[in-house]
């Protein structure tokens, strides 16, 4: 059984291609990253609107596309589509999902990955960052 951290993408980017793990530039990225390192789960993912699932290793280009402006036909697929990439690289039954990413980007994957933990749920923004903070300091 591995442990899997899902970080979600974010607005702000570099304006030229980059790793992925690079590629986002937020605050929350930022820190929700450092966080999924500083538990030393087994794999890191990027959960990205535009290209699914990322390893944090892989160079792509920038891209403005968010699931908050995509249709719920749109996001259905989307979580189709990064379900079918996660049961590529990982046990949807067996391993343990830490998921760092909005209701949004979360929503279409929980009903299909069995043991998960969204530390943050409920937390608004500000929250969040705070949480991450005080997680990272510990």
């Amino acid at each position: 059984m591995n442990t899997i951290a899902l970080v979600s993408c974010a607005k702000k980017k570099r304006r030229v291609r980059s790793r992925a793990a690079d590629l986002y530039v937020s605050t929350l990225f930022r820190l929700s990253n450092e966080y999924a390192k500083k538990l030393k789960v087994d794999q890191i993912w990027i959960l990205s609107a535009k290209y699914g699932l990322l390893h944090p290793d892989i160079d792509v280009d920038p891209y403005n596309l968010t699931l908050n402006k995509m249709t719920a036909t749109q996001i259905a697929k989307w979580g189709v589509d990064v379900l079918s990439q996660l049961r590529q690289v990982a046990d949807l039954k067996r391993d343990h999902f830490l998921i760092l990413a909005g209701e949004r980007y979360r929503r279409e994957l929980v009903g299909a990955i069995v043991n998960y933990k969204v530390p943050m749920e409920g937390l608004r923004f500000g929250q969040q960052m705070a949480w991450l903070k005080r997680q990272i300091a510990a």
